[in-house]
């Protein structure tokens, strides 16, 4: 019995007009598009062509993907920066563009969500054991990225207001 493939065979002018359309869509990283197009089985020389191009034409941009990337976790999904610093690293983003998007974070709306994701976590604690609340409200907020100084420093204020 053959097995025949449902993959089609696809040229590099193709896999270009392709990676154009869902570039445009979407900010990608470099990585992202390069996995995408070894899955349309192109060789390595067209894979940096085709990347190459998108460069070129400004479809395609690291820096832009991690400021884009940063400021939607950190929006969306709340995440902190250490958490948003590991993600873009898992992209294989450059030191450079991740200190970027990292600073493109404002310092009040991130002690605000950090706040919030403080407060949210002491509502849903049912634990009534001071310390082991506090335990768990630093934990949850350290697992969501953010610096453990700074979720110490926001809870005593939450917890003693003066």
């Amino acid at each position: 019995m053959i097995l025949k493939s449902k993959e089609k065979i696809i040229t590099p002018l193709v896999a270009l007009e392709k990676m154009k359309n869902w570039c445009a869509y979407q900010e990608r990283s470099q990585n992202e598009v390069r996995q995408k197009l070894f899955e349309f089985k192109l060789e390595e020389e067209q894979v940096e062509w085709i990347i190459s191009e998108l460069v070129t034409e400004k479809f395609l941009n690291d820096e832009r993907f991690a400021i884009a990337y940063a400021g939607g976790k950190f929006r969306i999904k709340h995440w902190g920066r250490n958490k948003i610093k590991m993600g873009l690293k898992h992209h294989k983003i450059s030191d450079y563009c991740i200190s970027k998007a990292l600073k493109s974070i404002e310092e009040q709306a991130y002690e605000k969500i950090l706040i919030k994701v403080i407060e949210k976590k002491l509502r849903l604690t049912k634990t009534t054991d001071k310390r082991k609340k506090q335990y768990e409200v630093i934990n949850y907020a350290i697992s969501r990225g953010f610096e453990s100084d700074l979720v110490i420093e926001q809870l005593k204020l939450i917890l003693n207001p003066e």
